[in-house]
């Protein structure tokens, strides 16, 4: 759904380029596409973020609440306007972000909206046809003796705005651990995050930059296109960036967060991961578990995507695997456990 009939080509040409995708039609604004919707169900919608007549935020709330099943992508300019938006977006439901072409001719274009669109418009049409049903918590008993946590680290990707907002909010105000967030997200978007995120978490969060002193009661985002670790200076940890090669296609990658937590605070870390496409994280989990670290991973039926955290859970690296509602709970249970050991 695109006010350009440019825009609306290029993504039909490039979804068209995959042949188990069907293009069910196209609106050039938010009240067009309810109207579409009510009189053909979809899997997927791609949402402009800014359209005439009804926006794509207005749109997005009345697709979510009317067409429960329908998964919504957000395609956005690359303006810290069109950010701010998407980011509200996605803090509201819609399952991803997508970049708007802005190659100079239509072969590129394509190029670029297939790259992105097709593994994502295929995974969140598969989770409907192979939805979820809610079942009890899966919980594993670590063979770690307790430690109390000292750093919690996050990683996410597709639904992953949304979900982190659920798990700050969820957590108290009063939360002293330093939390550091990856979430797959381009660079124009990861300050906005952080933004939405101190909002509802009522505690300070920022977009993380090179030799920042990680502090108590403090939440920092990777920044888009870096990788975010941490690192000891001086005898205080700090975050460090860099632009190394992308991992499972991704940067910021999840597993640099995890490996250097591993490495700098062992069995204090707690990890979360949340829902996410693909398995970025998992040789993170890996090293992570292998220093008797917790792991709680985001379950099946509350995942927009049941990627990432099924890579940790199938590979039998998760202590717990827990709806999403139930993940902050858990979190403080484990260090209130842990200070009642000690």
């Amino acid at each position: 759904m695109d006010d350009s009939a440019v825009v609306r080509g290029l993504l039909v040409r490039a979804l068209d380029t995959d042949p188990y995708i069907t293009v069910a039609g196209t609106a050039m604004h938010g009240l067009a596409a309810l109207e579409f919707l009510r009189k053909t169900p979809v899997d997927v919608v791609v949402l402009d973020v800014e359209m005439p007549v009804m926006d794509g935020v207005t749109a997005l709330r009345a697709i979510l609440k009317e067409f429960h099943d329908t998964q919504v992508i957000m395609a956005s300019s690359m303006t810290y306007a069109g950010a701010e938006t998407t980011i509200q977006a996605l803090t509201i439901g819609a399952a991803e972000c997508i970049a708007k072409p802005v190659a100079k001719n239509a072969a590129d274009s394509i190029a670029q909206l297939s790259q992105q669109l097709l593994p994502l418009v295929k995974a969140l049409g598969q989770r409907n046809t192979q939805a979820a049903t809610p079942g009890k918590p899966v919980l594993f008993t670590s063979t770690s003796t307790v430690a109390i946590p000292k750093v919690l680290v996050v990683g996410a990707s597709t639904g992953g705005p949304k979900a982190l907002s659920s798990l700050v909010a969820g957590l108290p105000v009063d939360f002293d651990l330093p939390i550091l967030i990856t979430q797959h997200m381009p660079p124009m978007f990861t300050p906005m995050l952080a933004k939405h995120l101190e909002k509802d978490g009522g505690r300070p969060c920022c977009e993380a930059t090179n030799g920042m002193l990680i502090e108590r009661g403090h939440t920092y985002v990777a920044p888009g296109g870096f990788h975010m670790a941490i690192d000891r200076q001086e005898k205080r940890m700090v975050t460090v960036l860099n632009e190394e090669p992308p991992e499972h296609f991704c940067r910021p990658s999840v597993n640099f967060l995890y490996r250097s937590a591993a490495q700098w605070y062992g069995q204090s870390t707690l990890a979360v991961m949340l829902t996410g496409m693909g398995e970025d994280g998992i040789e993170g989990a890996r090293e992570l578990s292998a220093v008797r670290a917790p792991i709680i991973v985001q379950d099946k039926a509350t995942s927009v995507v049941w990627g990432m955290p099924a890579a940790i859970a199938n590979a039998g690296l998760a202590d717990q695997t827990l709806p999403l509602d139930l993940i902050p709970n858990a979190i403080q249970r484990i260090c209130r456990q842990a200070m009642a050991v000690k």
